[in-house]
C-alpha cells in the first residue's frame, strides 16, 4: 500500500529538518508549522472519516489473506490488479499533478521504490501468517520510526518510549501465545509471515525518515506523489508476476463473493482509505489522526474472526490484545498532547 498516506501513524513530534508532510504536501521544514484545531461541530465528521480510514487499513491483511488463501489468487497479480483501478481513477482526477519535474525527481522515485518494498512484503505477510498477527506487527511502526531515527540520525527519543515498547512487546507475546507456528495448513508459516510484516513496517518507518530528512524547499503535490507510487507498484508487481510465472487463470473462476472482496480490497482500501486519511489529516492534523492507530488492530480482529475464523483462542491472548491497544493509544495520544501544548508556545 502506498506509504505516503500512512504517515499519520508516526509518533507526533516537532517539525524536523528536511521535508515534512504537512497539509497533504511535502513542505520545507525550515518553516515553523503550527496547527490550530478548533473543536467545533464541523470537526466531528472528519474524526469519523479518520476512523473509517483506519478501519480500512486495519482490514487490509484480512482481505489480502482471504484473496490469497481462500480465493487462491497469486500474490503479485493481486497487487497488480488491485492497484490498477485506483491508479486509473486517480489519474483521471489528478492528471494535472503529473509533470516532468515530478516524474524526473530522484527523490520521488526513491519514495516509490520504498513503497514497492512495503507493498510486496505487506501482501506476502498476509499470505503466510494470520491477518491479526500481521496487523499486530504493524502496530510497531511508530517505535521503529523512533529507534531508526535515534540510531541513524541521533534524534531524541520521546519520554516513556521504553515503557511503551516494553508493554507493547509483552502484549504482543501474549497475543502470539495461542496457536503460533502450530498450523501449517494452506502454506501457513507464521515465522516467515512475521518477518515479512516486520520488514514491511521497517520499509514504512524508513520512508518516514527519508521524508523527514530529504533536503529541499519546493512544495510537491501529495496527489502527484501517490500517482507515481501507484504506478511503481503496478509496474514492479506486474513484472514480478510475469517473471515468477504466476497463473492468472484463477481470476476467471472467481465467484461473486470473491469479486466482492477483491473490489472492496481495491477500492475500499487502496482508493477510499487513502482519500479518507488525507482528508482527515488536512483537517485534524497527524497527531490527532495517529492517536486512533490502535483501532486498526480492533478492525482486523473483528473482520478476521468473521471472514477467516481467525480469533483469539485464550484469555491470555485477549489480555495481550488489550495491553497492546491501551499502550499504543496512550503513547500516541500523549505524543499528540505534547505537540498541541508546544504549538501554544509563543
Amino acid at each position: 500500500m502506498p506509504a505516503w498516506f500512512e504517515f499519520a501513524i508516526m509518533p507526533a513530534r516537532r517539525v524536523q529538518p528536511g521535508i515534512q508532510p504537512v497539509d497533504g504536501k511535502l513542505m520545507a521544514a525550515g518553516e515553523k508549522v503550527k496547527t490550530k484545531l478548533r473543536w467545533s461541530g464541523g470537526a466531528w465528521p472528519y474524526l469519523g472519516i479518520a476512523l473509517l480510514a483506519h478501519t480500512s487499513w486495519g482490514i487490509y491483511p484480512v482481505l489480502a489473506r482471504y484473496l490469497q488463501t481462500v480465493s487462491g489468487l497469486p500474490s503479485m497479480s493481486l497487487l497488480t490488479l488491485a492497484n490498477i483501478a485506483p491508479l486509473v481513477i486517480m489519474t483521471a482526477i489528478y492528471r494535472r499533478q503529473l509533470n516532468r519535474t515530478l516524474l524526473t525527481s530522484p527523490t520521488i522515485w526513491l519514495f516509490a521504490l520504498i513503497v514497492v518494498g512495503r507493498a510486496v512484503t505487506n501482501v506476502l505477510a498476509a499470505r503466510y501468517t494470520l491477518s491479526i498477527y500481521a496487523q499486530l506487527i504493524t502496530q510497531s511502526t511508530p517505535f521503529l520510526v523512533i529507534l531508526l531515527g535515534a540510531t541513524l540520525f541521533k534524534e531524541p527519543i520521546p519520554r516513556y518510549t521504553g515503557t511503551a515498547i516494553f508493554l507493547g512487546l509483552a502484549g504482543a507475546l501474549l497475543m502470539l501465545s495461542g496457536n503460533f507456528g502450530q498450523d501449517a495448513a494452506a502454506g501457513r508459516s507464521d515465522w516467515l509471515g512475521i518477518l515479512l510484516a516486520l520488514a514491511s513496517s521497517g520499509f514504512l518507518a524508513f520512508y518516514m525518515l527519508v521524508v523527514r530528512r530529504t533536503a529541499g524547499n519546493r512544495a510537491i503535490s501529495s496527489e502527484g506523489i501517490i500517482l507515481v507510487q501507484l504506478l511503481a507498484v503496478v509496474l514492479v508487481s506486474g513484472l514480478a508476476s510475469g517473471l515468477y510465472g504466476e497463473d492468472w487463470s484463477r481470476y476467471g473462476s472467481l465467484g461473486p463473493g470473491d469479486w466482492l472482496v477483491f473490489w472492496f480490497f481495491s477500492l475500499g482500501v487502496f482508493l477510499l482509505a487513502n482519500w479518507g486519511q488525507i482528508t482527515a489529516l488536512r483537517r485534524l492534523g497527524a497527531p490527532i489522526v495517529s492517536s486512533m492507530m490502535a483501532w486498526r488492530l480492533v478492525s482486523a480482529l473483528i473482520l478476521g474472526g468473521w471472514l477467516l475464523g481467525e480469533r483469539l483462542e485464550s484469555g491470555w491472548q485477549g489480555v495481550g490484545a488489550l495491553i497492546v491497544l491501551v499502550t499504543i493509544t496512550w503513547y500516541l495520544s500523549r505524543q499528540a498532547a505534547v505537540v498541541r501544548l508546544e504549538e501554544l508556545e509563543p
